[in-house]
């Protein structure tokens, strides 16, 4: 690691705990990664969180969260665990596994809030503060949870089709890539609001790249006043943009959150911009407020999220946010 990484690192963890103190795919991936414990003690002794999350093993947003949660936790003198799954009942064992081994703290995200409900209400029976991120964030309180990490999906999505609007689009395309994930349904319902034109959901499957671009092509190629389509992942952006292509289509792209061929392709124009939801702050942030509630009983957010974005990238930033998501922090 450089100098300068650490530096920013260590920069971004004093940042964190002076802001906190002031305001009171295809496979499952179940290997955890434990940090070590680092120099800084509790004063009640080490303090272990096990953070569930519903992506899939290589998928490059989860891989930023994952970075925000062991980077805390080296920093802080916090064991992490981090395990995925995008079963929710695998992901639902992994939190009742914490629950058994006794963990201090657990972090989940809730793209299908109904089925980790019980695992999550008896986490917080056993004494275990839960923090989620990401999704769920209506279900977050009811179930029990400290506080909810991420961003608002309808607000984000309002955000985006509002952009489109202005970018002069009148038919848009969302292209909802995970069944059950109430995250994208949400995603999609808030541009339909924000961009007052025509706007259909169309459906695939993450799981075979070549299908979601045939499908995108296809309905570009049945429907040529499509002008706009909206993915909401980075890799079906890149399908997006081929599809585009490939249907000699001049539909503009624009996508949910980012990767390095995100960045590339707003660079090349390919993609007009990617809405930001800064995740690498979803896997930082909780560990920061869960070391705060152990060490000295804060709490963050009075009962709101704590938002995350949404944030914007285009040809005006991409530049500077290009060199954090080739290191892996955006």
């Amino acid at each position: 690691m450089t100098s300068t990484r650490k530096v920013l690192r260590a920069g971004l963890a004093l940042t964190g705990l002076a802001l906190l103190a002031a305001c009171s795919g295809p496979v499952a991936d179940t290997d955890s990664t434990t940090t070590n414990t680092g120099s800084a003690q509790a004063p009640t002794g080490d303090l272990r969180v096990a953070v569930v999350t519903h992506g899939t093993a290589g998928d490059a947003f989860w891989n930023v969260v994952k970075n925000g949660a062991t980077d805390a936790g080296k920093q802080l003198g916090v064991t992490v665990d981090y395990h995925s799954d995008g079963d929710p009942g695998r992901q639902s064992t992994l939190i009742d596994n914490a629950v058994s081994q006794e963990v201090g703290g657990i972090v989940v995200s809730m793209a299908n809030p109904d089925a980790l409900k019980t695992s999550i209400e008896n986490a917080v029976k056993a004494g275990i503060p839960v923090i989620t991120i990401n999704s769920g964030s209506d279900k977050s309180a009811s179930f029990g949870a400290l506080a909810h990490v991420g961003q608002e999906e309808n607000v984000a999505g309002e955000q985006a089709g509002q952009k489109l609007k202005d970018a002069g689009k009148t038919k848009l395309l969302c292209v909802i890539h995970e069944a059950g994930n109430v995250g994208l349904n949400q995603r999609c319902d808030g541009a339909r609001t924000g961009f007052g034109g025509t706007v259909t959901n169309l459906q695939v499957d993450i799981n075979n790249p070549t299908d979601v671009e045939s499908r995108i092509k296809g309905a570009l190629q049945t429907d040529p006043s499509v002008d706009a389509v909206l993915a909401l992942n980075p890799q079906v952006a890149v399908s997006s943009v081929s599809a585009v292509k490939g249907a000699s289509s001049k539909a503009a792209v624009a996508t949910f959150d980012l990767n390095a061929d995100v960045t590339a392709a707003i660079k090349a124009g390919d993609v007009l911009f990617a809405v930001d939801q800064q995740q690498y702050e979803q896997g930082y942030l909780p560990i920061v407020m869960l070391k705060l509630y152990r060490d000295n009983a804060n709490t963050v957010g009075g009962g709101k999220p704590v938002l995350t974005g949404p944030g914007f990238v285009d040809k005006s930033n991409v530049d500077k946010v290009a060199e954090y998501a080739e290191r892996g922090t955006r």
